[in-house]
């Protein structure tokens, strides 16, 4: 697959903006779409085509067996004995499944029904199998995933049936019967493994329509984008349930080129009168209901957004509004988000149902507020670049919520090492949290273990005026490194408690020679503080956004299972992101699962009242949306640090080619040194992220004061309320504040953009340095071999 990327696109030409606009004339707009939209959908479900799906009797023996083990150990917390819950597992189940004894967790080939059974707690709720169903018309093998709520996060997971004859078609036809349910015939699966250069993967997004709606999305489809129209795309099954699938993308630009047959959009709309929000199982026609146990650890999930790679991301953009209403809501452009040479622009958009509500179970169960991030590359290099190139447009990651994501997580890390089966997660670099200095050390104590805001931003900056001295601080740094307390980055042990540190501090800095025993007396003198400073230095980052809002139990949560974490005003937003699955190939690009917790603030209204809270509080966050394009591409060069070295080793014992040997140790450098600069770069971003976060915020306060007078305006019985004193008054202050932020985030942008082009710079030269060093001692190695010959 090679399709076109926009090249080195001037950056100055766009900006960071979110897309709505402040004046009256939008507002209006935006107000009276709400109200007058015919459309409404709601997520339903995502639908996988795999290499393979088991016997429903696997997963439901894999499922007991995984309730065993729940029921006979502990719950799983941040103290889980996982060594002795392990040989539990390896009693209930001695074939292990998922996984082998010893080693490393490898990601591909596995199967991902299996993953998320373990990994996430879910279970297999319905299934549609020839040996289970009693029609004959089923070429297919699919399950149902689900989490403990039924109404929330759905993975349909199909693979062709190894038992039936391989599909051929000839003039249009097939050699075996098509599926009654059309959605699962093995057509689809067939065209879809075709446009993805035979890669398993996310091939639809699933959307529940209200009653009424499918048929003006079939309306609209096919007076503005007819190409993109199945053959037959309305199917209607007994009970009244109609099912509309369309083709997501075109190849190339909307209307003018074909349509791109990988992924499609599929609308349901049911008879029953069931809401999406009550309904008890996947609405898709086909599918059979089978019960499930859920652990007690396991959490439900709901749908929060579906994002795609895609070659024009402004043609699906005008796609989905010119189709379903959808309007943009965040963008993410040109110099935005880069990582070294890697660059992308992204779109949020979805549309407006106007939920709110003040109860925080209702806002983490409601699927009605879809959102649709959509990527698009501006460079050939990096992860988005590069899955287009391999696999072509399509899902790139599935974004679920849960409650309670720091236990969510620790349950999945606990379960993979229990048994061998799950998923892990992109690798953060410690200084996204925290690291310790020198500085720190000095400057950052406070005779205060809790600092009051007024003394909190000097103590994280290094700016109170009493604390140890220099010699003092690097004293205790050498002392730290040399008791395997710190990394040589500055990187605290998470395990070690006060005590640890304190016995290794009171050992290494008596017997350091270049310690004085005025250090070790001025160390005990400011014994406390100086621990205290060590500790909080592991996630002092994250400090300096949250404060005590959490407890260093939760810091610690976040650090050790390596969660991003955002603050759009009074909201948070906690992420964490899968490494890829549906992998064959270690390496190969492929999509990805992101799990979130969406924190919304505790404000009250004028009344006293808790206020109403929307879908997506804590925004789609710009700190973590650039953590992860960082975060991809410095996962994929630690694992050619590894693989470099891995090489090497058996190398080395087999006494291998002495130049192959050399240029592994060049490509390990090489690794080695990307690492360092996308560290690099995530650090140098931060503070500049925290500064567009405040902007957003800002900005975002001052949008829906100017939308709340123009709505107020639109909806008053009363003409002259717009062109009171107060009223104008009112905008004019507003509209004040929003130019202050406006200009603050461009700004920000600015330095975001400068900082993003320096290592872009940085990054190309080091590959440059890197394919010319390769090609000079390439060179070498054929001067020598003709000099021998000769």
């Amino acid at each position: 697959m090679s399709p076109p990327i926009k090249e080195d696109a001037d950056p100055s030409a766009t900006s960071f903006v979110h897309s709505e606009t402040s004046g009256l004339k939008e507002a209006s707009v935006m107000f009276q779409s709400a109200v007058d939209g015919d459309v409404s959908v709601s997520f339903s479900h995502v639908h996988l085509y795999v290499d393979r799906v088991d016997a429903m009797s696997v997963y439901k023996e894999f499922e007991q067996k995984l309730n065993m083990l729940s029921r006979r150990i502990s719950p799983c917390s941040e103290s889980a004995d996982v060594e002795s819950s392990r040989l539990v597992w390896e009693s209930i189940n001695p074939t292990r499944f998922g996984g082998s004894k010893t080693g490393s967790f490898e990601t591909e080939n596995r199967d991902v029904v299996k993953q998320l059974l373990a990994g996430f707690g879910f279970r297999v709720t319905g299934t549609r199998m020839r040996e289970d169903s009693a029609s004959a018309k089923v070429n297919t093998r699919s399950v149902l995933v689900t989490s403990r709520d039924p109404r929330g996060v759905q993975f349909v997971v199909t693979a062709l049936d190894d038992c039936i004859s391989p599909v051929t078609i000839e003039n249009g036809v097939t050699n075996v019967d098509t599926d009654e349910f059309f959605h699962f015939d093995a057509s689809h699966l067939h065209q879809f493994f075709e446009a993805h250069d035979q890669r398993q993967g996310v091939a639809v997004l699933a959307f529940e329509a209200t009653p009424g709606s499918l048929e003006t999305i079939y309306q609209r489809y096919k007076e503005m984008h007819p190409k993109l129209l199945l053959p037959t795309p309305i199917f209607q099954y007994e009970g009244g349930t109609k099912v509309l699938e369309v083709f997501a993308f075109y190849l190339g630009e909307k209307c003018q080129s074909e349509p791109d047959v990988g992924t499609k959009l599929r609308f349901i709309e049911s008879s029953s009168s069931s809401s999406a929000s009550t309904r008890a199982s996947c609405v898709l026609p086909g599918l059979q209901h089978i019960n499930a146990e859920f652990d007690d650890s396991s959490q439900p999930a709901y749908c929060d957004h579906w994002v795609s790679n895609v070659v024009s991301r402004t043609g699906f953009l005008d796609t989905l509004e010119d189709t379903l209403g959808f309007t943009p809501k965040v963008d993410f452009n040109a110099g935005v988000v880069a990582a070294g040479e890697a660059q992308i622009e992204s779109t949020v958009t979805g549309n407006d149902p106007r939920f709110v509500s003040s109860d925080k179970e209702s806002a983490l169960k409601d699927q009605s507020q879809v959102y649709l991030p959509i990527n698009n590359a501006l460079s050939s290099v990096g992860h988005v670049g590069g899955f287009l190139r391999e696999i072509g447009q399509g899902v790139q990651h599935i974004a679920s919520r849960v409650d309670d994501l720091i236990s969510f997580i620790q349950r999945c890390n606990d379960y993979r090492k229990m048994t061998g089966e799950g998923f892990t997660f992109l690798n953060i670099p410690r200084s996204y949290y925290g690291v310790l200095t020198e500085k720190q050390l000095v400057h950052g104590i406070s005779s205060s273990t809790h600092p009051s805001d007024d003394t909190r931003e000097e103590e994280l900056n290094g700016s109170t005026a009493q604390g140890i001295s220099e010699s003092c601080a690097s004293s205790i740094l050498i002392a730290l490194e040399k008791s395997g307390v710190i990394s040589s980055e500055g990187a605290v042990d998470l395990d070690l408690d006060a005590s640890d540190i304190d016995d290794a501090l009171e050992k290494h800095l008596i017997m350091d020679p270049s310690s004085s025993s005025d250090h070790v007396e001025e160390y005990r003198n400011k014994k406390q503080e100086v621990i205290d400073i060590i500790l909080r230095s592991r996630y002092t980052n994250l400090y300096s956004l949250l404060r005590h809002h959490l407890s260093a139990e939760s810091y610690l949560g976040i650090v050790k299972n390596q969660i991003l974490v955002d603050v759009q005003g009074e909201d948070l937003l906690y992420q964490i992101f899968t490494c890829p699955i549906l992998q064959r190939l270690s390496g190969e690009e492929a999509p990805f699962l992101e799990f979130i917790q969406r924190v919304c603030s505790e404000c009250k209204d004028p009344n006293g009242c808790p206020a109403k809270m929307k879908p997506g509080c804590g925004g789609f966050g710009i700190r973590n949306f650039l953590t992860l394009f960082l975060s991809i591409e410095v996962s994929k060069a630690m694992l050619d640090v590894s693989r470099a070295r891995s090489l090497l080793v058996v190398s080395s014992t087999d006494d291998g080619d002495k130049n192959q040997q050399s240029r592994t140790r060049r490509e390990l450098q090489f690794a080695k040194e990307m690492v360092q600069l996308f560290t690099n770069q995530l650090n140098e971003s931060n503070p500049i992220l925290t500064e567009l976060s405040d902007a957003m915020t800002q900005e975002g306060v001052a949008r829906a004061a100017l939308l709340e007078i123009t709505t107020t305006v639109m909806t008053s019985d009363d003409d002259t309320d717009y062109m009171t004193t107060a009223a104008a008054a009112r905008r004019q202050m507003w509209e004040s504040h929003l130019k202050n932020a406006q200009d603050a985030k461009a700004m920000g942008h600015e330095k975001l953009m400068l900082c993003s082009s320096k290592y872009k710079n940085l990054m190309k030269e080091l590959r440059e340095q890197h394919e010319a060093d390769l090609k000079r001692k390439a060179n070498i190695i054929i001067c020598t071999l003709y000099r021998l010959k000769t």
